[in-house]
């Protein structure tokens, strides 16, 4: 007999989550998105990671998330690598053309860009599709800019733009009522 074994099925239940994103719509059929599962190491070192990288730009709720990191029992990253654009000229990105935005020297900072809006759309319904098969497996979850931020700031993966999703299994869920970052 086993007790209270919920977690043993938490990376199973975490690829789950990721074919969600793998499936979710993407604009003009081109998949741009990448996926991780973090293992217990690269969990706590990207835990590590937000904790310097709250003193590098001063945000302490880094801090905060952290500890979530940490607690979590396992972490997917959902990410944008962008292969071009969607060539609709749009204007969403900033510039009149896609062929001009291009053209644009690319900025990196927690992230790089500028990138297509409809990628980041990609990557939005990608994330939501993801959180949304986690709460339909009743697995307390939440998107995480500042995982996501630190993991491509330190190049621990290899992404344009990530959120993160800390996955738990416990009687309370984690990632909410938590003290506010001061």
């Amino acid at each position: 007999m086993k007790q209270n074994c919920e977690s043993e099925v938490m990376e199973s239940l975490a690829k789950t989550i990721l074919v969600a994103a793998r499936t979710a719509p993407k604009g003009k059929g081109v998949d741009d998105i990448v996926t991780f599962l973090l293992d217990e190491a690269d969990r706590m070192m990207l835990a590590d990671k937000m904790d310097e990288l709250s003193h590098i730009k001063d945000l302490k709720f880094l801090i905060r998330d952290a500890k979530n990191i940490r607690d979590a029992d396992c972490l997917v990253l959902i990410g944008l690598k962008s292969t071009g654009v969607s060539s609709l000229n749009c204007g969403a990105c900033g510039f009149t053309t896609c062929k001009e935005m291009l053209e644009q020297k690319k900025v990196r900072v927690e992230f790089t860009g500028p990138q297509c809006m409809i990628k980041y759309m990609d990557l939005g319904i990608a994330v939501g599709c993801a959180a949304a098969k986690a709460k339909d497996l009743c697995i307390d979850n939440r998107v995480l800019y500042s995982a996501g931020a630190a993991a491509c700031y330190f190049d621990m993966i290899d992404a344009d733009v990530a959120m993160a999703i800390p996955l738990s299994v416990k009687g309370k869920n984690i990632f909410f009522d938590r003290p506010s970052a001061k």
